[in-house]
């Protein structure tokens, strides 16, 4: 069977006590209308200071949650993705206070993006780079069993805002049940993001996405897990990258000192503000662990491809 659930009905908690907005099969196919990351507060009027009255309390609407019939704990749900259809228009930020350097940029950025629905164009970055798209959706979760409303964005066993660039189309993914009826919401579409999103922001969207669900009993699943149909950054690799490094014994402290070194690359090779180079990092830049067995120190490093540029 098929559903199509639109996106006023959504939420903004993860919540087991949430009521149903469809009962759905194992087998069954749903269309799913995404709101766009901020809930509606970005528009195509905004401007960086409307930043900093962003409400965090009204980001990454999910939509649903649909009742799946028979799941129970224990059990997995299996989501496909079977088509990701973005808008055509989205926006990316570095909010105060938000990401992975926010020490760095305590100013409100904010770019704005028309850019093509079909993915067949990259987008624009002014006249300085083309973001290559692959749709995608960064939130995908079950209802945990623990009672109360839980924050949207801190992702859990069961799923939730995970941003793993790689749920994307075709993708099949795998989430432990915690309560009867698994409680599946999905949202926060994003037309790029690279893995780390390290901005706190991807090419922010809204979608409408098509997956089929199914259930697998009696998993005993320890927490998500995917599939990917093929390679997963095709879109990216023709020209190489621009690669650097963090060293130390934190993983965090590398992921920030890779980022900050990789901002210091681009602004330097591509005069680029280091805002500009912050943000598009988190739309391309993959952030990779090198090295984890070398005591006392690991390698994290920040890829970044060069075909932005070319």
């Amino acid at each position: 069977m098929n559903h199509t659930i639109h996106g006023e009905r959504h939420h903004w908690r993860w919540d087991n006590r949430l009521e149903p907005v469809a009962c759905v099969a194992p087998g069954d196919v749903v269309e799913m209308e995404t709101l766009d990351p901020g809930g509606g507060q970005i528009r195509p009027d905004s401007t960086a200071s409307d930043l900093l009255t962003l409400d965090f309390g009204r980001v990454n609407p999910v939509t649903g949650p649909l009742w799946v019939e028979g799941a129970l704990p224990g059990d997995a749900v299996k989501v496909t993705i079977l088509d990701l259809a973005p808008c055509g228009w989205g926006w990316s930020a570095l909010i105060p206070g938000f990401g992975l350097l926010a020490e760095d940029f305590p100013e409100p950025y904010l770019e704005l993006w028309t850019y093509d629905r079909a993915g067949r164009q990259p987008a624009a970055f002014g006249s300085v780079a083309r973001v290559p798209l692959k749709p995608m959706l960064g939130s995908i979760g079950l209802a945990p069993a623990k009672p109360g409303a839980h924050d949207i964005l801190p992702p859990r066993r069961v799923g939730g805002t995970m941003d793993i660039r790689d749920l994307a189309l075709g993708s099949e993914l795998y989430l432990p049940v915690e309560v009867p009826g698994a409680l599946l919401s999905v949202g926060d579409g994003h037309a790029a993001q690279g893995d780390g999103e390290v901005c706190g922001t991807g090419l922010e969207t809204a979608m409408r996405a098509t997956i089929e669900i199914e259930l697998v009993k009696a998993a005993g699943l320890p927490g998500p897990q995917f599939v990917t149909p093929g390679p997963v950054a095709r879109h990216l690799d023709a020209r190489g990258y621009y690669a650097t490094t963090g060293i130390g014994p934190s993983l965090m402290t590398g992921a920030v000192a890779a980022v900050r070194a990789m901002i210091d690359l681009l602004a330097r090779r591509h005069d680029l503000a280091p805002e500009q180079a912050y943000l598009l990092c988190s739309l391309v830049a993959d952030l990779r662990i090198s090295e984890i067995v070398d005591r006392p120190n690991w390698v994290v490093s920040c890829y970044f491809p060069r075909l932005v540029f070319e």
